[in-house]
């Protein structure tokens, strides 16, 4: 007798390699936590970034800021796959997140590993590659020094011409421009 747990309901072939930079592919990098920064690169090259808040809400249970976290990212899926009438859109084609090893508290390493355990199955089932960058890298990617403060990628970003207010924000287009810089895509313009 064949039951529903023979076949995995999922594809079983992995996602394919990580290409960093695709001409016809969306990037995303996130700086994960309750705050997270994301940076965008679209399909045409335009940058977009933000910041946003998945600090719990009174009456929430423990569990809803990372289903609040999915959601938010199916819907920058959404945002990187346009309307098919436009044509074929291959959407999303990675996603890279800041690799943090040391957290200053346990509330923080438990956060994290919320967000990360979320942003890693998602990316499983949507089949869309995934890395984890170093601080270390990122940074000295950013001011060519690898321990440098938050007032220092803020300031990078903005030389970049990035308008950006939160160091989640900045860290995350760092990320974002080291991306793009290990597959030499160059073009990139700021939304």
């Amino acid at each position: 007798m064949i039951s529903d747990f023979d076949t995995p309901p999922w594809p079983t072939t992995p996602p394919p390699p990580l290409t960093p930079s695709s001409p016809r592919h969306a990037i995303l990098a996130l700086d994960l936590g309750t705050t997270t920064g994301w940076a965008m690169v679209s399909q045409d090259r335009r940058i977009a970034h933000g910041f946003v808040s998945f600090k719990p809400q009174r009456f929430e249970g423990g569990g809803m800021r990372y289903l609040r976290f999915r959601r938010w990212l199916t819907e920058l899926k959404a945002f990187a796959t346009p309307d098919a009438s436009c044509g074929p859109s291959p959407g999303l084609g990675a996603v890279y997140f800041e690799e943090v090893r040391a957290h200053l508290g346990v509330d923080a390493a438990h956060t994290y590993g919320g967000f990360l355990a979320t942003l890693t199955a998602w990316c499983e089932h949507h089949q869309i590659p995934y890395e984890g960058v170093p601080v270390g890298t990122i940074k000295r990617h950013a001011t060519g020094r690898g321990n440098a403060g938050k007032a220092e990628i803020l300031a990078s970003m903005r030389a970049l011409g990035h308008p950006v207010t939160d160091d989640n924000e900045a860290d995350a287009l760092a990320l974002l421009h080291w991306a793009l810089a290990q597959g030499n895509d160059g073009g990139v313009r700021d939304e």
